[in-house]
């Protein structure tokens, strides 16, 4: 699949070109982690957090975190595959995420070390398609 989003950051073919591809993908990390995000997923996808209350006020008693969580990692594998075009960065984009954001909120890693763990993730990303490991 060709990249829908910044489509002029392929082919990887020198320093610049490998620095546009991680400036799109740090740009999809923001809005998929900030206004995409939203204070309902932020505070639900926490297991550790109360749980807010669903769309229609209620409360429910099955825990919501895990599908908030998948949510907001499919929100970032999205971006992923959008600017790459590969699915295989995708799938790696929606396990890593979730397990990073996992990480945090069990407070074993700060929100600092969260974010530079995303971004090295997109650093790696860069690193496997200008290496043309990813196909």
């Amino acid at each position: 699949m060709a990249p829908v989003l910044f489509p002029d950051v392929l082919p990887v073919d020198g320093p610049l070109a490998a620095f546009a591809l991680f400036f799109a993908f740090a740009i999809g990390h923001a809005v998929a982690d900030y206004p995409l995000q939203g204070d309902f997923i932020a505070r639900g996808k926490n297991r550790n957090s109360p749980q807010p209350p669903l769309a229609d006020g209620r409360s429910d008693s099955t825990p919501v975190w895990v599908y908030l969580m998948g949510a907001h990692s499919l929100i970032h594998a999205g971006f992923v595959w959008a600017i790459s075009g590969l699915f295989v960065l995708a799938v790696a984009e929606f396990v890593l995420h979730f397990l990073i954001d996992v990480l945090k909120c069990e407070n074993i890693t700060s929100f600092a070390v969260d974010q530079w763990l995303h971004l090295g993730c997109k650093g790696v990303y860069v690193i496997v398609i200008a290496t043309g490991l990813a196909g």
